[in-house]
């Protein structure tokens, strides 16, 4: 009987069917081993041994096989998890820069602006005036000052939202634009900026107090700020000078989800209320006459579109990912049968 070779090794397959079934040069010439009944070793009888054999080496590669499958396993868990991280990543990041960079122009080039002429606050009806009087007579200062307990302690923006807090007090400017003061009597200051009304007060004073100085502050310059920003409140501004950008700034700036293109600021003046709406991503803000706030100045930041939706942010999200899941199952699914 002869034996082919074959492309695939069938000799060394025999020779370990030898080495398996010991059967010696005998198997090789197809003859009986030793001790069994002379004839030959029939074709078919090879055949099965054979077939035996493949069959248990079959065995032993699938269960290689088997044994080497949890580290596939692994290797295509990662691979989906990145695949999600992909898709995720794709999905946050629809938030474009230029639409949330203040003051955008030519980065590249030096440019100058004039600056536009500052607002100067006047005092008004109802204000909350402070008034410190200094002299080299401490006691005589004490008759003037008694107004004004609490109200020079504090010298930082402070906001009046959240909680109880003390009412300073001070001279209330009545609706006439006067304020009285002991001594000195009735005294208009409506219509008078602070450091003039202090200069007046001083004059008046010398009359009684030698080398008298006089520190007036208003305590109701305040601004109001509201919408998407991270602390809304109301501000008072205790040097009654501010701008747009530095109230925003206090109020902790704008949240990502804030309209940086149409800020509003309402503002009353002259009897009559005021609605602009501001570019803070445009360097025209600097020219704007809104750009200084006034007192009693609101402060709006509408929310974009996304927030307005992000009520229903969560129920829009479940189909979306149970699609992304369904559809990376799916290609999981492929990448493990075509690894087989």
């Amino acid at each position: 009987m002869h034996f082919h070779r074959q492309k695939d090794c069938t000799l060394p397959r025999i020779a370990k069917l030898n080495a398996q079934f010991p059967l010696g040069e005998h198997f090789k010439k197809g003859v009986a081993a030793p001790g069994e009944k002379s004839q030959k070793i029939s074709e078919n009888k090879i055949k099965i041994l054979i077939n035996k054999y493949l069959t248990k080496n079959t065995f032993l590669t699938q269960r290689n096989n088997m044994n080497m499958r949890p580290a596939n396993l692994k290797r295509i868990n990662g691979l989906l998890f990145f695949i999600c991280v992909v898709i995720i990543a794709g999905m946050s990041s629809c938030a474009s820069t230029k639409s949330i960079v203040y003051f955008q122009g030519d980065s590249a080039r030096y440019s100058s602006q004039e600056i536009s002429q500052k607002y100067v606050p006047t005092i008004q009806s109802n204000d909350l005036l402070s008034i410190v009087v200094g002299s080299l007579n401490t006691e005589a200062n004490e008759v003037f000052n008694t107004p004004n307990t609490f109200t020079t302690a504090s010298t930082n923006y402070s906001t009046t939202g959240g909680g109880a807090r003390l009412q300073p007090l001070g001279y209330l400017v009545d609706s006439d634009g006067t304020i009285e003061i002991p001594l000195v009597g009735k005294l208009k200051v409506a219509g008078m900026r602070t450091t003039v009304a202090a200069d007046t007060i001083r004059i008046r004073l010398q009359n009684y107090l030698k080398e008298p100085t006089v520190i007036v502050r208003n305590l109701n310059f305040k601004v109001s700020v509201l919408g998407e920003v991270v602390r809304p409140a109301v501000y008072v501004i205790p040097d009654e000078k501010i701008s747009l950008p530095e109230v925003l700034s206090l109020a902790g700036d704008l949240t990502i989800y804030g309209k940086r293109t149409n800020v509003m600021v309402i503002r009353e003046e002259n009897g009559k209320r005021e609605y602009a709406r501001i570019d803070l991503t445009s360097r025209n803000i600097f020219e704007s006459p809104y750009y200084y706030m006034h007192k009693n100045d609101v402060v709006y930041v509408e929310p974009i579109k996304t927030r307005i939706n992000a009520t229903d942010r969560n129920v829009q999200l479940v189909p979306i990912v149970t699609s992304i899941v369904a559809a990376v199952g799916t290609l999981g699914i492929l990448i493990l049968n075509f690894t087989k």
